[in-house]
């Protein structure tokens, strides 16, 4: 027992006893929330690519950056973005070869950037993953990514043309 005085009266507190236990429950449960990113399963960058070409991801990152994207087969990305959680919501359209692979790495290529950044990819669930910057002593630099929409997206090279028909202005011309 342990006797505490506050203020005018003391109280009694048995460290021993159900209390205590429930502390000790909540500390390991608290432990194993903050090292779930350790339990994440790294992804090489071929398991990456299936894991996310062609569908729509939303992403928040550790600064508050916001946002929602698709990567293309050809390393191109469009989406929204929303820097630190304030301000516009702007459109983003990055060209092919944006990101790409070196080597079992994920690498961006951005106009302005001295060097290519690469990513750990951690995949946490069956449709999220984390990416961090895999430069040392960068890995608190991260973004949680959530897939969201259809799976899959037709892609343009198998979609068939569409068929036009003719305008109204066109048959007006032919009388």
């Amino acid at each position: 027992m342990i006797a505490r005085c506050y203020g005018k009266r003391s109280v009694k507190s048995d460290v021993s006893g159900v209390g205590f236990g429930m502390l000790r429950i909540a500390a390991v449960a608290i432990g194993l929330v903050v090292a779930f990113p350790a339990f994440a399963e790294p992804m090489s960058a071929e398991e990456a690519r299936r894991f996310v070409i062609g569908k729509l991801f939303t992403f928040n990152c550790f600064e508050g950056t916001r946002g929602s994207g698709r990567v293309a087969h050809d390393g191109s990305v469009s989406g929204t973005i929303q820097f630190r959680g304030q301000g516009p919501v702007r459109w983003a359209n990055l060209p092919a070869n944006t990101l790409h692979t070196r080597g079992d790495s994920v690498c961006a290529s951005l106009s302005g950037m001295p060097f290519s950044p690469c990513f750990r990819l951690e995949k946490t669930s069956h449709k999220t993953f984390r990416g961090s910057l895999a430069m040392v002593g960068m890995g608190f630099a991260y973004c949680n990514f959530t897939r969201r929409g259809p799976v899959e997206v037709a892609s343009v090279d198998t979609a068939e043309p569409l068929a036009l028909r003719p305008s109204l202005s066109n048959a007006s011309d032919r009388r």
